[in-house]
């Protein structure tokens, strides 16, 4: 079986692309583990097929049906694996080389100021294309689940790195995918966190989750007088480890110290928007006034070739 991929990256979270615009091809998670593998296969922190919503749909997924209810111009579906071959609801950064690798079929057409509404697991997901070139994804609601309580105590978990002596307090986040961010002191101690190991949370989320640590750095005024924060961090993720980036990990961290901040600074305000730096490079997070974010950054098409599977 010959199949034809490209290789994209959102800040060096990188993926195998798959078009399948016929819906027709069967992506188990043997064949997501043998692509993501970076020595045995092509290499990626995961797998994004691009397929018909209503192929989606008839394979048995109520999601897409929703998604074609919601918006019926969602015609292609953002089909998301983690590298070891377990679905995912969301990928912020999957999102943006998604409309990258859509262009780059001719099915979207974002450099005329357009707009491409696509699906997936947590529903439908808007990309327009900003003009210097970085793709902004509207990522619809965000919450905590700990609710107003967690809020005002600002943690509702703990997180055990390897090497830490204790577990540290910690806020879960959930944007359609959830997170626990963990706020550390320095960056000195953010850059000597083992995330080689999965992090230890309690308490256990159902589906596992993405732990972030970040460091609340500083922030700047603008020419129009807005405030913009930023904030560094790292992040590992459920079923591929510690990456180079993740998009809604760095919305879940702006949003995480959105909260704190918020609840130390009383009546002050603070910012809405939120640069943010993986080791990747940086995106930009944008707390939205319904209840939206969004976040914004690069998305890149490295190479397309074939690979042979036995």
């Amino acid at each position: 079986m010959t199949l034809r991929f490209t290789k994209g990256h959102g800040t060096h979270n990188d993926f195998v692309l798959l078009a399948d615009t016929r819906g027709d091809l069967d992506l188990t998670a043997d064949l997501v583990r043998r692509l993501a593998d970076r020595r045995g296969g092509i290499g990626g922190d995961g797998v994004i097929r691009l397929a018909p919503t209503a192929a989606v749909a008839r394979a048995g997924e109520e999601v897409a049906d929703r998604v074609l209810a919601e918006e019926p111009d969602a015609i292609w579906f953002m089909d998301y694996r983690n590298a070891d071959g377990s679905v995912a609801q969301m990928c912020g950064n999957g999102v943006r080389v998604f409309a990258a690798f859509a262009e780059s079929l001719g099915l979207a057409d974002l450099a005329t100021g357009g707009e491409l509404a696509l699906g997936t697991r947590a529903g439908v997901r808007r990309v327009r294309k900003e003009p210097d070139g970085w793709y902004a994804v509207d990522m619809g609601a965000w919450s905590l689940p700990g609710g107003a309580g967690a809020a005002a105590q600002g943690a509702d978990a703990q997180v055990l790195v390897a090497g830490w002596p204790a577990p540290r307090p910690a806020l879960s986040v959930d944007l359609g995918n959830p997170h626990t961010v963990v706020a550390l002191p320095s960056l000195d101690e953010l850059a000597a966190a083992d995330l080689a190991r999965a992090p230890q949370v309690e308490p256990v989320p159902a589906d596992g989750t993405n732990v972030e640590l970040v460091v609340p750095l500083d922030e700047r005024t603008t020419g129009d007088g807005a405030s913009v924060g930023r904030v560094r961090m790292r992040v590992h993720e459920r079923g591929v480890g510690e990456t180079q980036s993740c998009g809604t990990g760095a919305c879940a961290a702006a949003l995480a110290v959105r909260t704190w901040a918020r609840h130390a600074a009383g009546d002050v305000p603070v910012p809405d928007v939120w640069e943010v730096e993986v080791p990747g490079g940086q995106v930009r997070v944008r707390v939205l006034a319904d209840g939206h974010v969004e976040l914004a950054g690069p998305a890149e098409l490295v190479f397309t070739g074939e690979v042979v599977l036995p």
